[in-house]
């Protein structure tokens, strides 16, 4: 899986490529949120538009750092979920747990 952050002001834009699964991809991802933190990053929009799979181990990730981001003050936002990422989220029901959006601009601006 490939990841790339990109910033504007405080929210941080990370974009996945690839699979989002058990192993490689969840501990770079992982990795990846456990750096931002560390910085003091907790707006995060995350955009699924070119995953092809998600597993329970990549859900399971999203929804521990979307509680994280919650207690400290940020968020963590999915922007453009690929059909599979909609249909997998909404058949274990944790779909609405998360605020989606189509474009990048109204993701952002909803954490003014």
């Amino acid at each position: 899986m490939e990841i790339e952050i990109r910033n504007r002001g405080e929210v941080k834009l990370i974009k996945l490529t690839g699979r989002l699964t058990l192993g490689d991809s969840v501990d770079r991802l992982r990795a990846t949120f456990d750096d931002l933190a560390g910085t003091g990053a907790y707006c995060y929009v995350v955009d699924l538009k070119d995953i092809a799979m998600l597993d329970s181990s990549g859900i399971g990730l999203l929804v521990q750092y979307l509680t994280l981001t919650k207690q400290q003050g940020g968020s963590l936002k999915l922007l453009n979920p690929s059909p599979f990422a909609i249909k997998t989220l909404k058949m274990i029901g944790l779909l609405k747990l998360f605020q989606v959006f189509e474009d990048q601009e109204s993701a952002v601006a909803s954490f003014s």
